[in-house]
């Protein structure tokens, strides 16, 4: 037993030892200047570990790839909008589920708690319109007065919202999470008497327009400093914004290639979120049941009693059904999802093949006169503005601000344009999308991707595209979020 003892003893010791020695080692030094990190006498400059980003609540991590984007078959209506491209999409993650009834109410809740008594507008411009659900020859005015608020329906997807309202609740979303990593951290204390301008907004915090309740802060090693300073971004600590998927990582997502691969090469394109071409499992215990909630034929909506198809007559529970490869629900059927993209039929032949993507509006922080970041809005956010042409005058990669029309819709792109000795004509040229006259199509058009409860099969196919005003909204069409992975490609690092 001595013996014994003895060497446990040892081992202690060593380890003791080899903690002394790790803490009491040297700090990191610039590979540059030899300067020692984190260190106040050498003025202070920080430098964060180096860690893998977190994953956010709801978010699924997505490992990009290549992949060919576009039709799997021919539309029904003969549209030639969705020529397939090979196209590489970077690592991202996105929700494992639609947003739910559930978590778009505790946003109004939010709202309402903040802006309610000073900006009421704001909480109403935020509510799904119920009225969707509205149809001339149907009887379905239960669902506007049940289905967004009722208990059985909190884990439906929520419908109804637009393409701007679903932009700003992911906005507030990136805000919530990041409010809580910095309470979770101890820099922050929850402040519940938050109202209007005064409440947690990432951009504000890290401009400096927005304290909080500090708790314990930030170690500030600049030996000019108070001792405590903010959070940056350049700590960590919070992560990058939510956001709607752009419809490349969308379409990416949704097939789930992942599990159809061998090394380096896609064993089988599919045409669906799963392999084959039908719409029923082949698990034996469910055998035949059905993979996603649509449309089965005319008036066939869930099958009949006694022996219901895909069980559901109107959107199901986000969790429902089997999800792909990559672990995410009703990437096909259930509903139709927004995504960030502009639609332009033309897209698919001009659009890059690194992270596609229409719709860029390249804006900068308002600045005041002195330079300096411009005061937040009554609602508490920073302001941004459109670059100038002055910003973009010497610019390789762009020419100006907004790009939406680019090579399709801007007046190079169109033969009604004239020129006189090289130089365009702008009064004489006429776009080539007339919105109400010739198109529907217009700047407020946006991507809508898969399909939905009332969609045939045809539109389960990830690769199929349509387009709504980013104003509008419908009881066939919801959302999820999307977020950008910083750093290694990778799970877990390179």
């Amino acid at each position: 037993m001595f013996k014994i003892n003895k060497l446990f003893l040892i081992f202690i010791g060593l380890a003791g030892l080899a903690v002394v020695s790790t803490s009491c080692g040297p700090k990191e030094r610039s590979r540059t200047t030899g300067w020692e990190y984190n260190n106040p006498k050498n003025g202070g400059f920080e430098v964060a570990a180096a860690t893998q980003q977190i994953t956010g609540p709801g978010l699924v991590l997505i490992e990009g790839g290549t992949f060919t984007m576009g039709a799997t078959s021919e539309t029904p209506y003969y549209e030639w909008d969705n020529t397939p491209r090979k196209v590489t999409v970077s690592s991202f993650y996105i929700d494992q589920t639609e947003v739910s009834n559930l978590a778009y109410r505790e946003y109004i809740f939010w709202l309402n708690r903040v802006y309610g008594e000073s900006f009421p507008l704001v909480v109403q411009q935020a509510l799904p319109d119920t009225l969707v659900w509205r149809d001339k020859l149907a009887y379905n005015e239960p669902l506007v007065q049940t289905y967004f608020r009722h208990p059985a329906y909190q884990d439906y997807p929520v419908v109804g919202v637009s393409w701007l309202q679903a932009n700003d609740y992911a906005s507030w979303r990136s805000d919530r999470v990041n409010e809580g990593l910095l309470i979770d951290a101890g820099i922050l204390d929850f402040d519940p008497d938050q109202k209007d301008e005064n409440n947690f907004n990432t951009d504000a915090y890290l401009a400096g327009q927005y304290e909080g309740l500090v708790k314990e802060g930030k170690e500030d090693l600049d030996p000019t400093g108070t001792g405590v300073r903010s959070v940056r971004f350049e700590d960590g600590l919070m992560l990058p914004n939510y956001r709607l998927p752009t419809e490349a990582e969308w379409e990416f997502a949704a097939l789930g290639l992942i599990g159809n691969t061998l090394y380096n090469r896609v064993v089988e394109r599919r045409e669906y979120p799963w392999n084959g071409s039908t719409v029923r499992t082949d698990e034996t215990k469910y055998y035949g049941s059905f993979v996603a909630n649509f449309k089965i034929g005319s008036g066939d909506y869930m099958g009949v009693a006694g022996n219901l198809n895909d069980g559901a007559s109107i959107p199901n529970a986000v969790g429902s059904y089997w999800p792909n490869d990559y672990g995410i629900y009703n990437m096909a059927g259930n509903v139709s999802e927004w995504v960030l993209d502009v639609y332009r039929p033309m897209t698919p032949e001009f659009v890059s093949d690194f992270n596609p993507y229409r719709g860029n509006i390249f804006k900068n922080v308002k600045k005041d006169i002195d330079g300096s970041i411009a005061p937040k809005d009554s609602l508490g956010r920073i302001v941004y503005e459109d670059i100038t042409a002055e910003e973009a005058a010497s610019r390789k990669n762009y020419r100006k601000a907004n790009n939406v029309n680019y090579r399709d819709g801007d007046y190079q792109s169109t033969i009604q344009a004239d020129w006189l000795d090289g130089e365009e004509t702008v009064a004489n040229s006429k776009g080539m999308y007339d919105y109400g006259e010739t198109t529907l199509i217009s700047d407020k058009a946006r991507v809508v991707k898969g399909g939905s409860w009332n969609d045939g099969v045809y539109y389960l196919s990830p690769g199929t595209r349509r387009f709504l005003n980013e104003d509008e909204s419908a009881s066939t069409i919801g959302f999820r979020c999307a977020m950008i992975r910083v750093g290694s490609p990778l799970p877990g690092g390179n």
